[in-house]
């Protein structure tokens, strides 16, 4: 007797129906002027993707490959297409997914965790690092929070995520298996990693791109006139997120102690792999300075690691492979979207020069949110942010009384940094679902309510102490 199935039977054939739907009925449906056939695919193919991604039909993973695929034969230039169906993508592009500059920046974190494991050196250092915090599980949550925040308002949170995630596997070694506590834990690398980002111009690449913007219009905004702004809206997010984890994730134990296993040997292995992941943080923290790329340093221990023997063959199988692939399709979609001219075509459809400064601002906002999550929040920023600028201009007087172009263009930032509904959504997302702890119904509800308040937050500081 085949035992009924929710998903297969239910959500399975649903999104099948709907995707057919997307793909077969009429452009006219869209209400997008030139929609052309490739993009009507991408919205299918997008649709796809999000759906199997939010009810977990297959694994993460597997959605991302197929959504590779299907777009390869669907909209590649090598794909069963022509020219007359609109834009293709070049295959390649769609299969450079596979080794984008920031699936090498994980598979460096990745390898840092394995050989800081490897050695003992995670244990020293989670030690060290939440020593302050005491030993209350709750403290603990806490202090990840703390570091992970403001870490990623000085470095790639990405980078920031991948080096947290070599802390958290003694401390996650120390709770049960049952009770939410270890959802908690790694629930908070990309909480804090995307909102410790907003908190300064470098943190997050969309604070760049809109104040690059300003500078532009003639607009200049301080280092610490946008922190004064941020920094406190950062604080307020993280110690909700701290609340809204301990609620829906409690803890089981009453104390967290970090444990060293066995008799770690201080070796040339140890010393080894101790500077050189000292030397990768140091690296990633003045990436300013050295001009070097988060992604390239990344690549520097493996490196290191390799040529040494420290890194073995058989320390492959611990690399997580699943993840890099999910992460892979997040950004073929993104790719597709953009070749395509999907992305600037929803863009473009928005009326915003027909409606009152306040319905422009929150859809601004919620539209750079919406982006964020299917595409990297620099892409979502970059389109939007331009012809935001343009309508902010034409619309001038009317927007001054909610601070003008700057409150539009800093809202449309801070809204992308608590884009987190999904693992493919950011890297930390996606970092943090490699611990297989996090269910993606888990995820995309907190990442809904955080967003949801950040948002809300980030509109009411900048609507109260708008930028002069």
């Amino acid at each position: 007797m085949i035992k009924f199935n929710v998903k297969n039977h239910v959500l399975a054939p649903l999104t099948i129906a709907l995707v057919a739907f997307l793909w077969f009925v009429p452009s006219t449906f869209f209400g997008i002027d030139g929609l052309t056939v490739i993009q009507q695919r991408t919205i299918a193919l997008f649709a796809f993707a999000a759906l199997m991604w939010m009810f977990e039909i297959i694994p993460a993973w597997a959605t991302s490959v197929s959504t590779v695929v299907l777009l390869l034969l669907a909209i590649s230039n090598k794909g069963f297409t022509n020219p007359e169906m609109g834009e293709l993508v070049n295959y390649k592009e769609i299969m450079a997914a596979f080794a984008d500059p920031t699936i090498m920046l994980f598979l460096g974190g990745f390898v840092l965790a394995i050989m800081a494991s490897k050695v003992g050196l995670d244990v020293y250092l989670a030690r060290i690092l939440l020593k302050p915090f005491g030993t209350k599980p709750q403290m603990v949550l806490l202090g990840f929070l703390v570091l992970i925040s403001v870490m990623s308002m000085f470095m790639s949170n990405t980078a920031t995520a991948a080096m947290m995630l070599a802390f958290l596997a003694p401390v996650l070694k120390t709770l049960p298996e049952s009770g939410g506590g270890r959802v908690s834990l790694a629930m908070s690398i990309p909480i804090a990693a995307n909102i410790g980002g907003l908190g300064t111009p470098i943190g997050t690449p969309p604070n760049a791109i809109a104040i690059g913007q300003l500078a532009k219009d003639g607009i200049e905004i301080g280092f610490g006139e946008w922190m004064l702004r941020m920094v406190p809206v950062v604080i307020i997010m993280i110690l909700f997120a701290w609340m809204l984890l301990m609620l829906l994730f409690p803890f089981k134990v009453k104390k967290i102690e970090i444990n060293i296993d066995g008799d770690v040997k201080r070796d040339w292995k140890f010393w080894t792999v101790t500077v050189t992941f000292l030397v990768t943080i140091l690296l990633w923290m003045t990436g300013e300075i050295t001009h070097l790329n988060s992604n390239i340093v990344a690549l520097i221990p493996f490196a290191v690691f390799a040529v040494l023997g420290i890194f073995t063959r058989d320390d492959f199988a611990k690399v997580d492979w699943h993840v890099l692939w999910m992460v892979a399709g997040g950004f073929a979609l993104g790719t597709a979207m953009n070749k395509t001219g999907l992305a600037a075509a929803l863009v473009e459809a928005i009326p915003f020069g027909t409606w009152s400064p306040l319905v422009v601002l929150i859809v601004a906002g919620f539209v750079g949110w919406l982006l964020s999550n299917f595409i990297a929040n620099s892409s979502a920023a970059n389109l939007l942010v331009p012809i935001l600028a343009t309508v902010a201009i034409a619309m001038k007087d009317s927007l001054a009384v909610y601070g003008g172009v700057t409150t539009l263009l800093v809202c449309v930032a801070a809204s992308t940094s608590f884009a987190m509904l999904f693992p493919i959504s950011t890297p930390p997302n996606a970092i943090a679902s490699s611990t297989g702890l996090i269910k993606t119904h888990d995820m995309t509800k907190v990442g809904l309510i955080v967003g949801i308040l950040g948002i809300a937050l980030s509109y009411a500081v900048l609507l109260l102490f708008p930028f002069r």
